[in-house]
């Protein structure tokens, strides 16, 4: 079943309850842009549960949920999730988020909406299937590249502070400007957002690091107020420094170019985040070394160890930090290797370290070669695919991702006549030490060979 058939069957049924349903939203939107939409908003002239409830019948599916509370229902057909509510109008309390709602026609409905570019309607009743109903010209904003709210944006902005966010989001995702009026507002506003929660920010915030150029949200975000209040440490990366003849990286501007960079190869939301966060530890660590100039030494475990704090704040899950944490420790390690000889002992220390990750740490890293000296650039670039080429090499050899001992902990029990403990973990330790020294091969004979060599030896650290 495509979108035309289900549009087709909501109107039919719409048609035989005597009742009027528009598809609205960003589906309306998407649809001029010419984009695939699975998730489909329709406004209805009436109860928008109780018609949802004729929908899911009609369309033998179960998956329906009703938010009576909100008046409005969702519908789960194949791979489209189908949202249906009543045309309404809202009221906001000063400090709360929580609207007084009542019903009204498809006018008023549509004059509450976040933008001008949400706020067109597709008719699905026999009388108008097809035709597009806007009365707030959105589609003029839509072939403008522009975002305007339907009403004073400060009344849209006071009513629901999201929508700040949600601005920024548009903006960034499709590439449009914000109207000089509305943007205004949102310099005003911003702090509107404190009454909202951090999940919903947060919610935004992946959205804008998962566009195609995230660079431009974040550049509004910080031109708007909102990353001061929501990632204050990204801020303090702003700015040049020089001293006797030596400057640095704005390094707020070098993450944007990093995010930008990863963006252009991988959709991977965990790894766009680490780009992000990898260099927050700069500004802690600046100093200035006369004769040598600006260093940043150990920003890299000062940022990891930044980051518990910023990802409880931002309510982000524990896999997601951990992730950040070994990349951003280990993301100078490629770069620091093209400028070492480089030995395979090296090389098979960083395959153990990345583990299975090995692949997007190498991703960050080229990404993390900017500079607005293009045979700079040329040059790291050249010593870094050939780190890349021996870290190839060394793992096709020794096998090292996702490495670990050969020899298992109940061999070592048995072999050496010990008890489950810590002399157990110390002895699989010595084992991978001397695979990743290149002193045994990373296979299980050698392995157990080498075990049987160290356990007694007069010089062990075990006794």
């Amino acid at each position: 079943m495509n979108e035309l058939e289900i549009l087709k069957i909501i109107g039919r049924i719409a048609d035989n309850n005597n009742i009027s349903v528009w598809a609205v939203g960003g589906f309306v939107r998407d649809s001029i842009l010419e984009k695939s939409v699975k998730d489909i908003d329709f406004a209805v002239v009436g109860d928008g549960p109780n018609f949802a409830r004729k929908v899911a019948r009609e369309l033998k599916t179960r998956s329906i949920v009703i938010y009576e509370k909100f008046g409005t229902a969702m519908v789960d057909v194949q791979d489209f999730k189908l949202e249906f509510v009543g045309t309404r109008k809202e009221s906001y309390q000063e400090n709360s988020r929580n609207p007084i709602v009542s019903q009204t026609d498809l006018d008023e409905d549509l004059l509450r909406r976040d933008f001008t570019i949400n706020a067109i309607a597709y008719g699905l009743n026999k009388n108008n299937f097809g035709e597009i109903y806007d009365p707030l010209e959105g589609q003029k904003d839509i072939e403008k590249k522009l975002i305007r709210t339907p009403l004073d944006p400060a009344l849209t902005f006071k009513d629901d502070p999201l929508r700040i966010m949600r601005a920024i989001r548009f903006a960034t995702q499709l590439g449009f400007d914000i109207e000089p009026p509305t943007f205004q507002a949102l310099k005003k506003m911003y702090l509107r957002l404190e009454i909202i929660s951090q999940e919903r920010i947060t919610d935004e915030l992946k959205k804008i690091l998962d566009a195609p150029k995230p660079s431009i949200g974040f550049e509004l975000l910080d031109e708007v107020g909102v990353l001061q209040l929501i990632l204050p440490e990204m801020t303090t990366m702003k700015g040049v420094e020089q001293r006797k003849g030596y400057h640095h990286k704005d390094v707020f501007q070098h993450t944007l170019m990093v995010i930008d960079n990863v963006a252009a190869v991988s959709d991977n939301f965990d790894l766009r985040f680490t780009a992000l966060v990898h260099d927050i530890g700069k500004p802690i660590t600046k100093r200035f070394v006369e004769g040598t100039g600006w260093t940043f030494h150990g920003h890299e475990e000062i940022g990891a160890r930044m980051l518990p704090k910023i990802c409880h704040r931002l309510k982000l899950p524990n896999q997601l930090l951990k992730y950040a944490e070994k990349l951003t420790r280990l993301h100078l390690r490629p770069i620091n290797l093209s400028k070492e000889s480089v030995t395979d002992s090296a090389m098979r220390r960083l395959l153990f370290q990345a583990g299975d990750d090995i692949d997007d740490l190498l991703i960050l890293c080229r990404a993390d070669i900017t500079s607005g000296n293009p045979q700079r650039v040329k040059k790291h670039l050249s010593n870094f695919d050939f780190v890349v080429q021996r870290m190839q090499e060394v793992e096709e050899k020794d096998r090292m991702r996702a490495f670990q001992s050969p020899v298992r902990g109940d061999e070592i029990i048995n072999a050496c006549g010990l008890k489950p403990g810590p002399k157990v973990g110390k002895l699989k330790k010595m084992i991978e030490e001397a695979i990743l020294d290149g002193i045994i091969p990373n296979e299980h004979d050698a392995a157990f060979q080498y075990l049987l060599k160290i356990k007694d030896h007069e010089n062990s650290v075990l006794y």
